[in-house]
């Protein structure tokens, strides 16, 4: 590990100040011009002065003995990140506060030990070495990606201790604190080495989502937030977004089995396997399995490019047939309503290519179905579900390798018609 200089800073009591008043000499001439008779008759007056009371300024106040000095703490250490292929180590300069009472000075002074303030000591080395390593992750900054790791802390105690016991003893306002870095698995260094980089990415809209849609979205993109595979490895979502329920963060919504209306944990989840599809499908990555839903779904907008899942019958499953590990990573903006899903590794060449989708088999979508929901007052009506229009869609993704090889694949996705739903309450008449 590395070890860097932290710095320690003690404001100390306020210098008394003097405050000095006076006044001058004040100087006043007059040149009057008048006749020769009253030139030879009277004689000018000499000034009037009145002087101006002077308040003298209020003493000083006395220092106080007990007032504590603050000292604060002060470390740099590097923060590496990957730009454009190059690791660069910029430095971040930190600090943290301690607070010593005058007799808790003088007792380190005349002991030559820390000791008295051992407990507020030990605070701050826990505040510090509470950062652990983090592996490497990318921040999109305009049309750049640049890769952050962190590094672990932990507080050198005996160089530190000693250098702050002599800035207390020379009743300095500074002293030096060494930190060790402690660097992650995966770090900047690391992926420089293996070429990581952004590959492609993919997204989808949530606008006009209801609110366990929303959650239910945000939960599952944080499942699959950071996952990484391994050059051979397979990614399944199921796999890691495991057990769908209350206990694991999730929400129950609105769920149509056959021709009855319930609620069911995990709603919107399939928003977050289809833009996590969207991403490979886009890096160039062999789909192994994928499944369209069973009917256009509107939240997709383009046919043929979702991907439907349902533990355990289900899966949304791809493969790194690259040379380097990649690393999955996920985003939501709420005010854009939108999810994105990222993938990065090493650039090996191909290029993708994708088609737009060929539409056959047309089919209007049928009235809407009605179905209770016993929860909604009289009157009262909830769109469930949008209607869709029946199709084929067919889309062809070509990849082109850096070898020259090609490949190319058909997705064919089949969608009933579907007139979509509304849940109204009891004793509605639409209901059949």
């Amino acid at each position: 590990m590395t070890a860097f200089k932290v710095l320690l800073i003690s404001s100390g009591l306020a210098g008394l100040g003097a405050v000095l008043a006076g006044c001058g000499p004040a100087e006043a001439a007059t040149q009057a011009q008048a006749s020769p008779v009253l030139a030879a008759s009277a004689s000018p007056s000499p000034p009037v002065i009145t002087p101006t009371p002077v308040t003298p300024a209020p003493p000083a106040p006395a220092p106080d003995p007990e007032r504590p000095q603050t000292m604060e703490l002060r470390w740099t250490v590097p923060e590496p990140r990957l730009v454009d292929g190059e690791v660069q180590r910029p430095l971040l300069n930190l600090s943290a506060s301690l607070s010593l009472r005058p007799k808790q000075t003088t007792q380190i002074r005349e002991s030559g030990s820390l000791e008295t303030i051992r407990p507020a000591l030990d605070r701050v080395y826990a505040g510090i070495e509470a950062r652990q390593p983090r592996d490497i992750r990318f921040r999109q900054v305009g049309a750049d990606w640049i890769g952050e790791a962190r590094t672990g802390w932990k507080v050198q105690r005996q160089a530190s201790e000693a250098a702050l016991l002599g800035a207390i003893r020379k009743g300095q306002t500074r002293s030096v604190l060494n930190v060790a870095l402690e660097a992650p698995a995966r770090s900047v260094r690391w992926a420089a080495g293996k070429g990581l980089g952004h590959l492609a990415s993919g997204q989808s809209s949530f606008a006009g989502s209801p609110d366990f849609r929303v959650h239910n979205i945000r939960t599952g993109a944080q499942r699959i937030q950071g996952a990484w595979v391994a050059p051979g490895g397979t990614f399944s979502f199921n796999a890691l977004i495991g057990p769908i329920n209350a206990a694991t963060g999730f929400q129950p919504g609105y769920v149509v089995t056959g021709d009855t209306l319930s609620t069911e944990d995990g709603g919107g989840i399939c928003q977050v396997s289809t833009t996590v599809f969207r991403a490979a499908f886009n890096a160039g990555l062999p789909i192994t399995e994928r499944h369209e839903h069973s009917y256009l779904v509107g939240y997709y907008e383009e046919p043929g490019l979702d991907a439907a899942v349902y533990a355990p019958s289900k899966d949304l499953r791809w493969k790194n047939d690259t040379a380097a590990p990649l690393l999955v990573q996920a985003a939501w903006d709420l005010k854009a309503e939108t999810l994105t899903v990222s993938v990065f590794g090493a650039d090996d060449g191909r290029k993708v290519r994708l088609s737009e989708p060929s539409i056959s088999a047309r089919r209007p979508a049928p009235d809407p179905t009605f179905m209770v929901d016993r929860a909604l007052e009289k009157g009262a009506a909830r769109r469930v579900d949008m209607p869709a229009a029946g199709m084929r869609a067919v889309v062809t993704r070509t990849v082109a390798f850096a070898d020259g090889t090609r490949t190319e694949e058909e997705f064919v996705s089949r969608y009933k018609a579907w007139g979509g739903v509304f849940a109204v309450a009891p004793g509605d008449e639409r209901l059949r």
